[in-house]
């Protein structure tokens, strides 16, 4: 559901109309606009913690690394306790 409304947020940035957006994707603008005021959760400012070291090592070694060697190199050097999935998921 949030891709969803930050889809419409990204639209809202170039000047589309919220209800037109809410409309499209099927969502509520309630829904939106409570999104929008709510705080991030602690799980979503790792994910973004995480995905700067993610870019970090993957720029390190030359963009080559895959998704199980940045794991690998998040808990063997890093000492961060992550998963394969969501390793591969921020990658996407």
């Amino acid at each position: 559901m949030s891709d969803k409304f930050r889809l419409v947020e990204a639209e809202k940035a170039k000047k589309t109309p919220v209800k037109v957006s809410c409309e499209l994707l099927g969502v509520s603008r309630p829904g939106f606009y409570d999104w929008e005021r709510r705080v991030p959760c602690q799980r979503e400012l790792e994910d973004v913690w995480i995905t700067e070291k993610i870019k970090e090592i993957h720029q390190d070694n030359r963009r080559v690394y895959g998704a199980p060697r940045i794991h690998a190199e998040l808990r063997m050097v890093h000492g961060v306790k992550v998963g394969k999935k969501r390793v591969a998921r921020l990658m996407r």
